[in-house]
């Protein structure tokens, strides 16, 4: 494995409020390495979200540096920006399809944005819903699809693209813990066939457990720690860790109760 394949650089971002300024992220600096399932955790509050979209510039820092193969984003044209975004592909919790397109034509959207010919997106993306296990649902539409349904057309529509990497904001939240793992299993197979490399941001501890090599905790707009998940999940050493594991420990027995 590649050492910094995206590398996170002491980033830094405030945001105005009514009352005042609150500081989403207070230098955070994070190393990935290519074909890595790395996960970023923390509660809601903590900076997730704020960090997850400055590491595609949908949200610029205020200071820091995000690189991507030792390339700096932030010192990007515009135009060069827009094409390395479609190599970051980025699914969420609530699906963002399009309603009155079906699942064929959703998973063929961002092809036919790039001017890829009819028949060729077409086999694409047949190709694509295949992979995800969707092939029979490709002439359905949005609503007729269940939760965990709907987030495999979304891999598949991002997966279009050929993303380098793939980051998840809470991509499983809205799921039921069954579904849940059909999810991380796809992720998972993913990384294995593609070798992409993938960021999970979770406030769940077992989405963690369950599919990442390393993670980072959160908490406060700061890395409170990072290792591998082993280590974190054995020998927590930070406060927002050891509240998070205590918290997943509640959820397992209210779902064996």
């Amino acid at each position: 494995m590649e050492e910094s394949y995206l590398e996170i650089r002491n980033l830094c971002k405030t945001f105005s409020a009514k009352n005042g300024s609150v500081e989403a992220l207070k230098g955070v600096s994070l190393s990935i390495g290519k074909g890595e399932i790395f996960g970023v955790i923390g509660l809601s509050g903590a900076g997730k979200s704020t960090l997850v979209r400055c590491m595609n510039l949908l949200e610029r820092p205020d200071s820091g540096d995000v690189l991507l193969n030792g390339e700096s984003l932030l010192a990007l044209s515009k135009e060069q920006l827009r094409l390395r975004r479609q190599k970051i592909g980025m699914i969420f919790q609530h699906f963002n399809l399009l309603e009155q397109q079906t699942v064929l034509e959703n998973v063929c959207f961002p092809l036919e944005i790039r001017g890829i010919p009819k028949k060729e997106r077409r086999e694409k993306a047949l190709s694509l819903l295949e992979k995800v296990g969707l092939a029979d649902k490709a002439k359905a539409y949005p609503s007729q699809l269940s939760g965990g349904q709907k987030q495999r057309v979304a891999i598949a529509r991002v997966l279009a693209n050929e993303p380098d990497i793939l980051l998840c904001d809470e991509a499983t939240s809205a799921l039921d813990p069954e579904t849940t793992q059909t999810i991380l299993r796809l992720l998972k197979a993913i990384r294995d066939t593609l070798g992409i490399t993938i960021v999970v941001i979770t406030h769940e501890m077992r989405v963690i457990q369950e599919v990442c090599t390393r993670v980072a905790v959160l908490d406060g707009g700061l890395v409170q720690e990072e290792g591998s998940v082993a280590e974190i999940f054995d020998h927590p050493k930070s406060r927002a860790a050891k509240r998070l594991l205590l918290m997943a420990d509640e959820e397992e027995e209210s779902y064996v109760g």
